[in-house]
């Protein structure tokens, strides 16, 4: 029971701003982007890739694994939390607002 909890099961998110200006620059965004799918990452956001890991121990080797392709230039941030901490997270779509003005009527945002 123990193996499953929802503190032992940790996600590891991969942040990164990488410069795309160059041809070469461009190619190195897709190598990173790449490699994180190969380790098993998933795309969360554009410039945020997640990956679920069964132990903090499995989290350590993916952290690891990409510590080791890290690309030379840009920003890479890497953060480790808890499946408990993860359910927590609040996610908002944005809403198109649509506004209708009718004759002889008020404004109706909706």
């Amino acid at each position: 029971m123990d193996r499953l909890s929802e503190y032992r099961i940790m996600w590891v998110l991969v942040f990164f701003d990488l410069p795309t200006e160059t041809k070469k620059e461009k190619k190195t965004y897709a190598d990173f982007r790449k490699n994180l799918q190969k380790d098993g990452f998933t795309m969360f956001q554009f410039s945020i890739y997640i990956r679920h890991c069964g132990s903090k121990e499995n989290a350590d080797v993916h952290i690891k694994r990409v510590k080791s392709f890290l690309p030379i230039y840009g920003q890479v941030g890497i953060l480790c939390i808890t499946d408990k901490q993860f359910g927590n997270i609040e996610l908002f779509s944005a809403k198109k607002i649509q506004a209708v003005n009718t004759p002889g009527q008020q404004l109706e945002l909706f």
